[in-house]
């Protein structure tokens, strides 16, 4: 437990926290993934395929880590695990959102083609998105991070002027 400490810079022992929500997250995901792949065929060979499945996304996510360690300036390792935390919480709940506003506003796949239903689907995630990422980066502690990655995003879609600097 030590050099897992010492790799992510843990100083406090309620920091293991977020570790603990990634790996739990991982393990969901690939368990939902492996009924997807194996069709619920039998719950042996699902559990199997979720254990392989989880060990390549923490591949994944250990060499995401480590191309974005440089990029993404935080104080310490374990940081980064809470900013994956906040984008893969902030993108299931902009859909959970979205999708009852849709269907308040009367769209669906019924009276509009499947182009338009899903680009304006999209384009009312995209906007709770917004919100919801400087709220739960705010939520984990990390509001400066993600404040400045939203005026980032926003100048990079071409509504830059909102945040001008002073």
């Amino acid at each position: 437990m030590q050099k897992f400490k010492e790799r992510w810079q843990i100083q406090e022992n309620w920091q293991l926290v977020f570790p603990f929500l990634g790996i739990t997250g991982i393990l969901y995901s690939a368990y939902k993934l492996a009924k997807i792949l194996t069709k619920d065929i039998n719950f042996f060979l699902t559990v199997s395929v979720a254990l392989v499945v989880s060990y390549l996304l923490v591949k994944l996510c250990l060499f995401i880590f480590k191309k974005l360690e440089n990029k993404w300036v935080v104080q310490y390792r374990w940081e980064m695990i809470r900013i994956f935390l906040v984008f893969a919480i902030t993108g299931s709940s902009s859909v959970l959102v979205g999708r009852p506003i849709v269907k308040f506003l009367g769209i669906n796949q019924e009276n509009l083609n499947a182009f338009l239903y899903w680009f304006l689907f999209i384009s009312v995630s995209l906007i709770f998105y917004q919100i919801l990422l400087v709220f739960f980066g705010w939520l984990f502690g990390q509001f400066q991070f993600f404040w400045e990655f939203e005026k980032k995003m926003l100048r990079r879609m071409g509504v830059g002027f909102l945040f001008k600097e002073k």
